[in-house]
């Protein structure tokens, strides 16, 4: 009896680490903010490739950033959850009305990640329904998204005066500012999606005196240490799920079912996946599955719960 084909992607592509020197120092030490500029251009610069990467892993990576985004907002909406909780909130609810605050934020921010967010003919439409804005804003929106730079200049620099122009006509709607931040920053970079950056490291206190009466040229520095930071923060999380998916690729040959291949794919793309009954598998053979792959060392299980549970790599 012949074996059945598989379908068992390559190894994912490794890519330079940011080295010690070229990271932005503590925010105690004195090197920051003259130097915000070249910290945020090397650490921009190291993961430029992983950007452009069309591996599937990619795309786990902006998942992966933009849950630590949505975490990073949380206390400026009054909220406490955590990634975990927020993770719970986003793949449990059978229903997407039913993820509340934080799985809606979470879902906001993944949206940001997807190429069509450098479409610029419904963005404005779009942010005001995933982010929940008032429909009067469309129209200031509109205007911000028709003169967003295409190439020209700095990226730190135009994502930070785009920002803050966001603050000061929204200075209570801070999501919108470091969303669109970002989406300028992935065309200045010629990016084929944005990847969530910003929100994870800026500050809240540069926040306030930017939608203020700060100086911009303040605020640019600001947005290049978060850059720098956020980054740093980017290359280190691919280098990591990146490891992890090469011990999921070499567990993949010994795994006999026949959704084996179709998870593993998913596995390189999704943040998380939750045990469900495949095309052809029954719910327990599924679970037997994902249990083999965490006695592999292939995937983790996310929640540490006996029920409902979620893996990812």
């Amino acid at each position: 009896m012949s074996k059945r084909p598989r379908s068992i992607p390559e190894q994912p592509p490794a890519f330079p680490h940011l080295a010690s020197w070229a990271r932005r120092p503590a925010p105690s030490k004195p090197d920051g903010k003259g130097n915000a500029s070249f910290y945020s251009g090397a650490a921009l610069s190291v993961i430029d490739p992983i950007a452009r990467s069309d591996y599937p892993l990619a795309t786990l990576w902006r998942q992966r950033l933009a849950l630590k985004c949505t975490a990073a907002l949380m206390p400026h909406l009054g909220r406490a959850e955590g990634e975990g909780e927020i993770r719970d909130h986003f793949y449990l609810a059978r229903q997407s009305a039913s993820r509340g605050p934080a799985g809606q934020a979470f879902s906001a921010w993944i949206e940001l990640a997807r190429p069509s967010s450098l479409r610029a003919g419904d963005l404005a439409a779009r942010l005001v329904r995933l982010l929940d804005l008032q429909p009067n804003a469309l129209a200031a929106l509109e205007d911000i998204l028709a003169g967003l730079p295409a190439g020209q200049g700095n990226p730190v620099t135009a994502a930070a005066d785009v920002a803050l122009i966001c603050l000061r006509l929204f200075p209570r709607e801070r999501t919108v500012a470091l969303w669109i931040a970002d989406v300028v920053l992935a065309r200045m970079m010629r990016w084929p999606a944005p990847v969530p950056l910003i929100a994870a490291q800026i500050k809240r206190a540069d926040l306030r005196a930017a939608a203020g009466e700060q100086e911009s040229d303040d605020w640019v520095a600001a947005c290049h240490l978060a850059y720098a930071a956020a980054a740093a923060d980017a290359a280190d999380l691919y280098a990591e799920i990146a490891r992890r998916a090469e011990a999921l690729l070499l567990a993949a040959p010994q795994l006999r079912s026949k959704e084996a291949d179709r998870i593993v794919q998913r596995l390189l793309t999704e943040d998380a996946l939750s045990v469900q009954v495949g095309k052809e598998t029954t719910d327990r053979s599924m679970r037997r599955l994902f249990d083999r792959l965490v006695e592999l060392g292939a995937v983790r299980e996310l929640t540490g719960r006996d029920a409902f549970r979620l893996y990812g790599i």
